[in-house]
């Protein structure tokens, strides 16, 4: 009696289903979408994994995000704290501290979510960094893929803007101290800095409008244009579709992938799930930024070892490592190149990042597409530029931490900051040097294996009395990821049309002195025959 009472209930379902389905095809084309979409094949690699972390961890920045505005109170309206926490019972501050302790100690699972919200966006600026790392030092970001670059990296910049505002809100000594810099860059710039100034903080410092207007872009002007750029960058990548490192595998599969439906969706939705629980397990067991351990913002305190996020740190520490005395008078303003010179320096080295694509496309003249992705080593110019960058960010990362180290490992101020003010100027030198000449000597490491194969260990004896070690010969697919890589040369200084060479051409020809004098070409079929032959 049930079996046939539930037959026509699902016949009915079902007919229900196809009706619906049918009518979203009719008006949407879905199908089409759908099965082009299902056909992209997602390299097999796990760098290309980086992006995917970023995009999960976003994601559970919106949903604990969600959770949280329902109960936070935007507001710098003075109020007594009667919460759950008994040492600040009693004590004056604003209705965005009173709120975040109560969201820590008197919302069920608000201390969770909090954390999860915090490590969340930590992950989530941390694995743009290390993916648009990856794709710098591969290459990845050549024809056609320039503006995807510039795309991800406002993304970088977007999310650590993001990071910021949502650390500020708690209004805390921590996020005040935090403001009060940001506050004093402001106000260092000449003749617009002190205006600039009172239009955020809606009149002097602290201001009664700042935790509003930060609130206001932390939850819906720099969301929804993080998630347009998410949006664009996505479909840039469907569109040109992805890299892929030159083949390692003896078949096709292997080298390239799997398409997203139904394999990597399943593995997609799997990663997910990893990526949510290790950000959850992680938030349940460190605790991360107590505000109550802080206290309410007070003007008049100056604290010792307060360290904004890690990926502020670089700004900070720039402030640090100027040396004292860069200020004057003139025109009857205070010209502050204490703070004028690092926000000059940083907007420069941003700037250098967004548009190096663009720049080492102009050095190398190449107008090509390329997909494959390069090995590091094959490319010691773009490599060494990379690790001197690297440097340069790090000497200004550990520079936000100066104090601490100081403290910590009972060394001298002055004498932490002169370090670090080396290493700010000699550590990108260094590195270029050091990278380049590592990546030429792999180089060198892989001509030799692609022509004589890897030393196997035995040794024989020729008829003629010679010993020798026999060399294991390696397959195609192995000599051709060795192999498989372009070495561009310098250009050649020449006039131009009208017979003149122009500043241009020569920082051009010069840059690409620079870039590639010191090379190793690429291994030829004619030398692959002849150590062939040898052997």
């Amino acid at each position: 009696m049930s079996t046939t009472s539930a037959a026509p209930k699902a016949a009915s379902n079902g007919g229900f289903t196809a009706a619906a389905a049918t009518y979203l095809e009719e008006r949407t084309s879905i199908s089409a979408v759908v099965k082009e979409f299902g056909r992209k094949i997602f390299p097999d690699h796990w760098s290309f994994l980086l992006g995917e972390v970023a995009l999960y961890s976003f994601v559970v920045i919106l949903l604990s995000g969600t959770f949280l505005t329902f109960f936070f109170q935007a507001s710098m309206a003075e109020t007594v704290y009667n919460g759950s926490y008994a040492p600040l019972k009693g004590v004056e501050m604003s209705a965005a501290m009173n709120s975040t302790l109560n969201i820590s100690f008197d919302i069920r699972g608000g201390l969770l979510m909090r954390q999860v919200h915090h490590w969340a966006a930590l992950l989530f600026v941390a694995a743009i960094g290390l993916h648009m790392l990856r794709i710098f030092f591969t290459g990845a970001f050549r024809k056609p893929r320039e503006l995807n670059w510039v795309i991800g990296f406002m993304l970088f910049i977007l999310a650590m803007a993001e990071g910021f505002t949502g650390y500020s809100l708690p209004d805390d000594l921590l996020s005040g101290n935090g403001l009060r810099i940001i506050d004093g860059m402001v106000k260092g710039l000449p003749l617009v800095g002190t205006w600039i100034s009172f239009l955020l903080f809606g009149g002097e410092f602290p201001g009664t409008a700042i935790v509003g207007r930060l609130y206001t872009l932390h939850i819906l002007l720099l969301p929804a244009l993080v998630v347009a750029f998410i949006a664009l960058h996505l479909t840039f990548v469907v569109v040109h579709k992805h890299t892929q490192y030159a083949a390692a595998g003896r078949t096709q599969q292997n080298v390239v992938g799997y398409p997203i439906l139904p394999v990597y969706a399943a593995k997609a939705g799997g990663f997910f799930f990893i990526v949510f629980g290790v950000i959850v397990l992680i938030a349940s067991l460190f605790t991360i930024n107590p505000i109550w351990n802080y206290g309410p913002y007070d003007p008049s305190p100056v604290s010792a070892g307060t360290q904004p996020d890690w990926y502020i740190g670089f700004a900070d520490g720039a402030l640090r490592l100027v040396p004292p005395g860069w200020e004057f008078v003139w025109l009857d303003r205070t010209w502050s190149f204490n703070i004028i010179v690092p926000v000059l320096v940083l907007g420069l080295f941003i700037v250098t990042v967004a548009i190096y694509p663009f720049l080492e496309a102009w050095i190398t003249g190449d107008k090509r597409e390329h997909h494959i992705a390069d090995r590091p080593r094959n490319n010691p110019g773009r490599t060494a530029v990379g690790a001197a960058g690297v440097t340069f960010y790090a000497a200004l990362w550990a520079a936000a931490s100066s104090d601490i180290i100081a403290t910590h490992f009972k060394l001298t101020m002055e004498g932490v900051i002169h370090t670090l003010q080396a290493c700010l100027i000699l550590g990108p030198i260094v590195a270029y040097i050091i990278a380049k000449r590592i990546c030429i000597a792999l180089q060198k490491k892989d001509r030799t294996i692609a022509l004589h194969g890897y030393e196997s260990g035995r040794i024989v004896r020729l008829p003629g009395g010679e010993y020798i070690e026999v060399h294991e010969q390696l397959d195609e697919y192995e000599r051709w990821r060795l192999v498989s890589f372009e070495s561009y040369q310098p250009l050649m200084l020449r006039p131009n049309s009208r017979g003149k060479i122009t500043a241009s051409n020569r920082l051009r020809a010069g840059l690409s002195r620079w870039f590639f004098e010191d090379r190793i070409a690429p291994v030829t079929r004619g030398e692959i025959e002849g150590g062939h032959g040898h052997h």
